[in-house]
């Protein structure tokens, strides 16, 4: 089944897959968080699908800078979990390819940092798990 996402929902899934990726950078600032971005970003390059198009889009992606940690979450949790309700209407199998996608850039994002991720960066990683989830 071909997803019908408009404009806005393009928007919003590329906001959530980039901010979701921009946290775990916030999240890794301690460390080297270009790093965290750079892998995180990688991932989400090679996602296949129709989100995988979406991804690739050379468009710009939304606001994801901030004030705050906690002001840069405020938009991107919801539009993780919004994306996810979305894709869940439409194709089940797009939605969980995107929930994979998601997951592996931020596991990439967290991998970027010498030794084990820190427990800011765990922490973060569970709010975006949780956020996926929500939907």
């Amino acid at each position: 089944m071909a997803l019908t996402l408009s404009a806005q929902d393009r928007q919003t899934l590329r906001t959530a897959a980039y901010g979701a990726v921009t946290l775990m950078a916030a999240a890794g600032a301690t460390g080297k968080p270009h790093k965290a971005a750079t892998h995180g970003s990688i991932a989400l390059a090679s996602a296949t699908g129709e989100v995988g198009h979406v991804l690739a889009a050379k468009s710009k992606i939304g606001d994801l800078g901030g004030k705050s940690v906690a002001e840069m979450a405020d938009r991107i949790l919801p539009a993780l979990t919004a994306t996810m309700s979305l894709l869940a209407k439409q194709d089940a199998a797009e939605a969980a390819g995107f929930r994979s996608t998601v997951l592996t850039a931020v596991e990439a994002a967290s991998l970027a940092q010498k030794g084990a991720p820190g427990p800011v960066m765990a922490d973060m990683s569970r709010k975006i798990t949780a956020a996926l989830d929500a939907a």
